[in-house]
């Protein structure tokens, strides 16, 4: 390791993470993999993939609460708040200016114009951060054979994500030997200050909500919105994958805050700029609360409530448990269960990069019904532009070695070039 960074150089990273951070999950860990352990060396190999299986199994964006640990690793519950809010506050600005123009003009085609390019590019990030993450994670046999085995499970059959990461734990523990009477015994951290951390985050993340309900009422679209979002919060077992579904029905067929059509926009906006999907909220927090109070800071008000409720507990998981990260990696059977965990989470990202690379590259992508339910492309629906611009930026980052910004930047000019000026998209 690197010496530790100044708060200040350390806030430059963080809002270089946060304003590059495209491609969901994959690409943000890929990103953050990038700019902690190769670049700055703040962390060491293990303590990142220890902190990503402590986050892996969290409720709520595994990606944000990874940069969130690594700013309080660095730099206390400060660096940690620091960190975590970079990270979602330059997408949550982007996708509130959108909603906006959204709300007010409707579809943007624009946009899809140029964030094309971008996904095409993340997509070769995401691959080259998977194999130097293989590489330094699967260091025996059946390190592999949990990371495959895990990947079949969600890609090919599509089991619960708790499950497989549960499953990869339990057979770490078994394979693990006890201490021996020689070692020394692990220290665990003071419970008195885990209750002031609960205590504090959970007032923080609750009593804005019971305020809306004491001074505007249960019913007023503001609290509804709180309410359903700090539900959700605690579910999100899996990252935003495993909820979006739930979520859009609810937002779509229960609560009736936007149509389908709309809620699919929602979920193309997201997913095309920078910041965590489950940012994905905040569209249709503006939408509800902007149609209901019948005003664009009405809308503005409805994004504030959802993102509060859906980040601030991510801040209590997170300072609640980091202590305890090194305290379990000291302990025999539960390093092995976490160690398990780490070759499952290969297997998790290999996982998300298929899945996110037959989306970019293929216009039509289904999952067969039945037990046996891969992901499946339609071959004819292949998007020559995308793998293209796909293959360009493997080049520029692996041969030309450009560097992601310049990349993105790159692609993001080729991506808008093909739909516009070839498309005539606009």
């Amino acid at each position: 390791m690197s010496v530790a960074p100044t708060f200040s150089e350390a806030a430059k990273v963080w809002t270089r993470i946060g304003c590059l951070s495209f491609g969901g999950p994959a690409g943000q860990i890929a990103l953050m993999h990038h700019e902690i352990i190769d670049e700055h060396k703040w962390l060491s190999e293990q303590q990142f993939l220890g902190a990503l299986n402590f986050c892996m199994v969290l409720p709520g964006p595994e990606a944000m609460q990874l940069a969130t640990y690594a700013g309080w690793r660095l730099h206390g519950v400060k660096g940690g708040l620091v960190a975590g809010l970079l990270f979602v506050l330059p997408g949550a600005l982007v996708v509130l200016a959108l909603s906006v123009l959204y709300g007010s003009f409707g579809n943007l085609p624009w946009i899809a114009a140029l964030f094309f390019g971008v996904k095409a590019a993340v997509l070769a990030i995401v691959i080259e951060a998977l194999l130097r993450v293989a590489r330094r994670a699967l260091k025996t046999s059946s390190d592999w054979y949990i990371a495959a085995a895990a990947f079949i499970a969600l890609y090919c059959f599509g089991i619960s994500f708790p499950l497989v990461i549960f499953a990869a734990g339990l057979v770490g523990f078994a394979r693990s030997s006890p201490a021996s009477a020689d070692a020394a015994p692990a220290i665990a951290p003071g419970s008195a200050h885990l209750l002031a951390t609960v205590a504090t985050w959970a007032a923080i993340w609750l009593v804005p909500l019971g305020m809306l309900a004491l001074f505007l009422g249960p019913d007023h679209v503001l609290t509804t919105l709180g309410m359903f979002f700090a539900q959700l919060a605690v579910v999100t077992f899996g990252g935003a994958y495993a909820v979006l579904t739930y979520m859009a029905q609810a937002a779509v067929e229960h609560h009736g805050w936007l149509k389908a059509p709309e809620m699919i926009d929602g979920l193309g906006l997201a997913e095309t700029t920078p910041g965590p999907l489950i940012l994905v909220t905040e569209f249709v927090g503006y939408l509800a609360a902007s149609r209901q109070m019948g005003s664009i800071w009405g809308g503005i008000a409805g994004a504030v409530v959802t993102l509060w409720m859906t980040f601030a507990p991510c801040f209590l998981w997170v300072f609640a448990g980091a202590p305890y990260i090194e305290y379990v990696g000291k302990l025999p059977r539960l390093s092995g269960a976490m160690s398990a965990i780490t070759a499952a989470v290969v297997g998790v990202i290999l996982n998300l990069s298929v899945w996110f690379g037959l989306h970019v590259l293929f216009g039509r992508v289904e999952r067969l019904p039945g037990r046996f339910q891969p992901w499946l492309p339609e071959w004819t629906s292949i998007d020559i532009a995308a793998l293209a611009i796909s293959t360009i930026a493997a080049l520029a980052l692996l041969r030309l070695h450009l560097g992601i910004p310049k990349t993105l930047i790159l692609c993001a000019a080729l991506g808008v070039f093909w739909k516009v000026k070839l498309q005539g998209l606009l």
